[in-house]
């Protein structure tokens, strides 16, 4: 069965770092561009990170550019999202998804993980 597992979310500190993972299976990783989209609580699904199949390009939100970082490893079957310097405002639920690239219509994500949370706060 196709499977998107985030891990890697927690509590930390406003200026720290966290990195998110998200293992994939069930289906052939390389093939699809894969996204990171948070929602705060109380808020709609928002766009965080891109990257291409091959990880020749990535694209992120204003909000985030130069603070995250989207990567992949295709031979890992593993996205990952190197955050830095967090802010409050980063506090969200984080899911990695599949098939969308930049994009803010949900309908074009065929696959989605559950989940990992991310808190900042002192």
């Amino acid at each position: 069965e196709v499977q998107l597992v985030e891990s890697g979310g927690g509590l930390a500190q406003p200026g720290g770092p966290l990195t998110l993972s998200c293992a994939a299976s069930g289906f052939t990783f390389s093939n699809y561009p894969m996204s990171w989209v948070r929602q705060a609580p109380g808020k709609g699904l928002e766009w965080v990170s891109s990257i291409t199949r091959t990880g020749s390009l990535t694209d992120s939100a204003a909000s985030v550019k130069g603070r995250f970082t989207i990567s992949r490893d295709n031979a890992k079957n593993t996205l990952y999202l190197q955050m830095n310097n967090l802010k409050p405002e980063d506090t969200a639920m984080y899911y990695c998804a599949a098939n969308g690239y930049c994009a803010s219509s949900w309908k074009l994500y065929k696959y989605w993980g559950q989940g990992t949370q991310v808190t900042v706060s002192s």
